[in-house]
């Protein structure tokens, strides 16, 4: 599994044969990637604020898949052709790789539009194995956190039955987590890799990464924190 980190939380990830898009926003300092040069298979939507769906369109005819009122969104303001809606605690098999929705604490505009909302917000489990409640030692997993405060599904449930490898946490706070609570997410989920997310991209959400890595090692957890540069590449 290929992890490319085009800033805040544009995330391109290649499972086997299977390239996904996840929250294409590349009007964030951290990229210099045209979109245009990109070839996603799918593209996965968090939630309907602007910084997560904002360069949608530049994908109209690559299948979306998000929650059903993402999805109809998309398609009605978008031009996005083809949908996939699943819903909170759904997997869906997209070729080579196996999505499961899980939800995140957080607030869901379309647009950032107080006029309109698109029900809970999410974060994606992605692996190259179809999730049991048997231990897989073989099967590689991210998570994707999406925009969230600190949950104890976390701990509770993602963590133990979903076994990620490798998770992306928001880390800007003010919106989001802060380096402090996501550190703590980090440990909960009991991950080996560990990448910030979601920072940096306009003033209220600067912060110092260091603070995370610091934090990180406070909660006495083993994750190797990976602090890629804008459009960097992670093999996991």
């Amino acid at each position: 599994m290929e992890l490319t980190w085009h800033g805040h939380s544009t995330w391109y990830v290649s499972v086997g044969s299977t390239d996904l898009l996840i929250d294409p926003f590349f009007g964030n300092p951290k990229t210099e990637v045209d979109p245009a040069t990109l070839d996603p298979d799918y593209v996965l939507l968090t939630h309907g604020h602007a910084d997560h769906i904002g360069d949608v369109d530049r994908f109209q005819s690559t299948p979306v898949a998000a929650t059903p009122e993402i999805a109809g969104y998309v398609e009605d303001n978008y031009g996005v052709e083809e949908t996939i809606g699943f819903n909170l605690g759904g997997t869906i098999e997209l070729g080579d790789a196996f999505v499961t929705m899980h939800r995140a604490d957080h607030t869901n505009g379309m647009d950032t539009d107080y006029e309109a909302t698109g029900g809970m917000p999410a974060g994606f489990i992605v692996s190259d194995t179809k999730p049991t409640q048997g231990s897989d030692p073989d099967s590689t997993t991210f998570y994707h956190a999406g925009d969230t405060s600190l949950m104890t599904e976390m701990r509770e449930v993602i963590g133990p039955y979903l076994e990620p490898d490798a998770a992306a946490v928001p880390v800007g706070d003010h919106f989001t987590m802060g380096p402090m609570q996501a550190a703590i997410a980090v440990d909960w989920l009991d991950v080996d890799h560990a990448f910030p997310m979601h920072y940096d991209s306009f003033p209220p959400i600067e912060i110092d990464t260091d603070e995370f890595v610091r934090e990180v090692k406070a909660t006495g957890s083993n994750a190797d924190v990976h602090v890629l540069e804008g459009d960097e590449t992670f093999e996991l």
